[in-house]
């Protein structure tokens, strides 16, 4: 590419005589070489160009990037630069064209070849830089992955999390030094994780095994009420997968779920898609203890949960894509939400008592939308027999604001 003044190099654990022809060449034209401190150890000490580390934190780095514009330039990174590498950040701050990727063979693709695994039929991971349980949601029976490694802590980190979510039975797989020399390859359950003295370069590989007694929930809106700790202050499962497809749950979609009760809203709107956020707004203690258990055993991540009562605790928080509002409705924390609420964003709201059905009716004749009243009924036994036992009926409303013009 003939615009490109920054080359960006994907080096194997076996260092700069491993560079293919093309990527030694860049190195060898570049007046100032990027990296981390181990990649700019390899360089040798007759190389003339400038050093220039990555800072900390790693986004500061952009300006020495930018100062540098136009100067033929380098940068090192760890094998394909384009998985969980600076590749997409680059793109956020060059303009296309600026900069070439000449990848080195990836871990995971080494892993892959390792194991006998085809990348197409797994989950390529990574915890750098990331917490351990953002894997939650991905833990399911026989699922695979590849997840790149912070350090030499982070298999054992894994394995636990594995292991209380009740897949002690996974086996995972340290690979150490992919490609190098120092090359290493074990393996464990996670119930017995037992690996000692693991290199921080490091890729584990996970085969998700469910034990006996674990249960498995789908992930279609409507979990079985008993799969939520809760006290009473719960969506029942008729209503949340109602709710649930009201809201409409997609990837990158933040939702404000007011007055959570036991988080089940939340942690169906995350289970929905990938990448759903959800901020759970809750003024009892013991209420956001459950939300936090039900989003760990429901193989959730990303639930902000706040103490406070709404309107107030909204202010502040980012605007959110949808809202849920299940705790109690009153004019002014309608309003509040509305407002907030992005262009194009769905609202749901559900009531119980009378007086909550009035604002909702006002508000539906202001607004417009979807209204209805649900009402289910139980089979349970009547003496000998069996009779329906009715559930107090709810209102149910949903709309979306307006585009702006």
């Amino acid at each position: 590419m003939s615009g490109a003044w920054l080359h960006v190099v994907g080096v194997g654990d076996g260092g700069l005589a491993t560079l293919t022809p093309e990527q030694a060449a860049a190195l060898g034209r570049a007046k100032i070489v990027f990296g981390g401190a181990r990649h700019l150890a390899m360089l040798p000490d007759d190389h003339p160009a400038e050093r220039i580390a990555w800072r900390s934190p790693f986004a500061d780095s952009a300006a020495d990037i930018l100062a540098a514009r136009g100067r033929p330039a380098a940068m090192l990174a760890t094998g394909d630069p384009s998985w969980f590498g600076p590749a997409r950040w680059l793109r956020s701050i060059l303009a296309p064209g600026e900069a070439v990727v000449l990848p080195a063979p990836s871990a995971f693709a080494l892993a892959a070849a390792r194991l006998g695994w085809s990348l197409e039929d797994l989950r390529c991971l990574t915890v750098h830089g990331r917490p351990v349980a953002a894997l939650n949601p991905e833990i399911a029976d026989r699922a695979r992955w590849l997840v790149l490694s912070e350090d030499g802590a982070s298999p054992a980190a894994i394995a636990r999390l594995i292991a209380d979510r009740g897949y002690g039975k996974s086996r995972l797989t340290v690979l150490e030094h992919c490609g190098g020399a120092a090359e290493r390859v074990r393996d464990a359950e996670a119930g017995s994780f037992d690996l000692g003295g693991i290199a921080a370069l490091n890729l584990v590989a996970v085969e998700c095994r469910a034990d006996p007694e674990t249960r498995e929930f789908a992930r279609t809106g409507g979990l079985p009420d008993e799969a939520f700790r809760h006290d009473g202050k719960m969506t029942k499962r008729v209503l949340r997968a109602l709710a649930i497809a009201a809201l409409e749950p997609a990837p990158g979609l933040l939702l404000w779920d007011v007055g959570a009760g036991s988080g089940s809203i939340s942690v169906e709107w995350l289970r929905a898609a990938p990448g759903t956020r959800a901020v759970a707004i809750e003024p009892v203690a013991e209420r956001r203890a459950m939300i936090a258990e039900n989003a760990f055993r429901l193989g959730t991540h990303g639930i902000d949960i706040r103490d406070g009562r709404a309107p107030a605790a909204l202010q502040g928080l980012e605007a959110p894509d949808a809202v849920f509002l299940g705790g109690g409705l009153t004019d002014g924390l309608f309003v509040a939400a509305f407002n907030a609420l992005k262009p194009g964003g769905r609202l749901v709201a559900h009531a119980v008592t009378l007086e909550s059905e009035a604002i909702l009716l006002a508000l539906h004749e202001v607004h417009g939308g979807e209204l209805l009243r649900v009402g289910v009924s139980r089979a349970e036994p009547v003496g000998p027999y069996r009779g329906w036992r009715p559930a107090m009926p709810v209102t149910h409303w949903h709309l979306t604001k307006a585009q702006l013009p």
